[in-house]
């Protein structure tokens, strides 16, 4: 007997009782496709996991109702198929399509201003960067956690290992090391210094500033130092700060610090955040001079709808015994992060190439910070830049906070070529968010 063909619309399954979407990162079906009962049609992320999506049934691809790189709600449905299998007439979509959904976060783009013409060229003269000696392992990590496998962690989070500083090292001291480098790979003398911004989240102490401390290791007196926090984009403010120092004639040569430490912040017991976080610092001197690589823009944000999302209720970068009636330690609401901050990255990318004048096929890398894989296939999908113009090396570092992105053009720096067009970009605990368009 010959089975009547039927359409019904297919729900993806949620990954927990708290999600209400997931972003799909590929197809690997195209409508008109005859597909098998328990073939793979997509691979999606959630916040909780990235799985492939399987069908229910055999049949054919009717309609896909979204693109990859876009988030599915999971009370709507994510494909149309036809099929004769008659144990799908009375087939019942997932419970959380009865769900309510959730508002997404994305910062809405605002009007920006036409880049200045004839500005001076400001540029980063030179990098460093210092990573502690401890080598953390996942093996070592998952100790507490019988059900997670180290391959799992690296699957969800793209991170390996990370390094954690030593008990005796403090930010500053990270910091201090990084910015040696960075001068002496500018070719100048640390005299020549004339301001330092630091973007930490995780300062040596509430004051004086951690940039005070570093200007004191390097010897130098009677100059601008402060800090900045940003959480994970705080580099890139720093950045933009020392440009427009620089742009108003208030400093020459900038010491532009990132440096967080961020391992003794982390409940050893909450999976969400103690397998991403590593230590680490990163610097950049940024003047005024034809050489260099030049800052062609920044652009800077913040949206505080997403204030709870990534955040710590107390200072510095130690808990200390016995002090506190607050939750000491890192918390991340990954649901809304992974969606808001995959979003505001793309939104932050388009925004710098609008204001730069670039298209995205001109750009030959772009640089992120290194929050974890899946964020940034989601991001690279939403902004329609291939992932693999998108230079990832978290997997033997982590997630360095304020240092991921100096940290990164450490990595990327053998494979540059000059005049290559370079687009920074980042997104942080408020949410903040930052991006800069970069010339080798």
């Amino acid at each position: 007997m010959v089975q009547t063909r039927f359409r019904l619309p297919l729900f993806l399954p949620a990954q927990g009782s708290a999600e209400t979407e997931a972003t799909i990162i590929e197809w690997y079906v195209r409508e008109g496709e005859e597909v098998d009962k328990g073939q793979p049609l997509a691979q999606i992320d959630s916040a909780k996991s990235a799985f492939d999506f399987e069908s229910p049934c055999a049949g054919k691809i009717v309609r896909l109702f979204y693109q990859a790189g876009e988030t599915v709600p999971y009370d709507q449905p994510i494909l149309e198929i036809e099929t004769d299998d008659p144990s799908m007439r009375n087939w019942i979509p997932p419970a959380a399509a009865a769900g309510l959904r959730e508002e997404v976060l994305a910062p809405q783009p605002t009007p920006l201003a036409p880049s200045s013409q004839g500005v001076e060229t400001i540029s980063i003269l030179g990098i460093g960067g210092y990573l502690p000696a401890r080598v953390v392992t996942n093996a070592e990590l998952v100790e507490n956690f019988p059900t997670i496998t180290s391959e799992y962690v690296y699957q969800v989070t793209g991170i390996r290992e990370r390094r954690w500083a030593a008990p005796e090292e403090r930010p500053s001291d990270l910091a201090y090391r990084a910015s040696l480098a960075a001068v002496a790979d500018a070719g100048l003398g640390i005299q020549e210094i004339d301001a330092i911004v630091v973007a930490t989240s995780t300062p040596d102490v509430a004051m004086p500033s951690t940039a005070c401390f570093l200007q004191a290791k390097l010897g130098l007196r009677d100059i601008p130092a402060f800090d900045l926090n940003a959480a994970c984009s705080g580099w890139l403010y720093a950045l933009g700060v020392a440009r427009g120092l620089a742009m108003a004639g208030l400093a020459a040569t900038i010491l532009v610090v990132g440096v967080d430490v961020q391992s003794r912040l982390l409940d050893l017991q909450d999976p969400t955040t103690c397998f991403l976080f590593g230590d680490g610092a990163g610097a950049a001197v940024v003047g005024k001079a034809s050489r260099g690589h030049r800052i062609v823009e920044v652009v800077l944000g913040a949206d505080p709808r997403g204030l709870q999302w990534a955040r710590r209720l107390h200072p510095g970068f130690v808990v200390l015994d016995g002090q506190m009636d607050v939750d000491p330690w890192i918390r991340l609401e990954g649901q809304p992060l992974f969606r808001g901050a995959s979003e505001t990255f793309a939104t932050a990318i388009r925004q710098v190439l609008g204001r730069t004048g670039w298209e995205d096929r001109q750009v030959q890398w772009v640089v992120p910070h290194q929050a974890n894989t899946r964020i940034l296939r989601a991001a690279a999908k939403r902004a329609g830049i291939d992932l693999e113009r998108f230079f990832i090396n978290m997997e033997h570092i982590g997630n360095t906070s304020s240092a991921s992105i100096p940290l990164a053009l450490l990595d990327l720096r053998p494979q540059l070529r000059p005049g290559d067009k370079l687009v920074l970009c980042s997104v942080g605990a408020g949410l903040t968010y930052g991006a800069a368009t970069l010339e080798w």
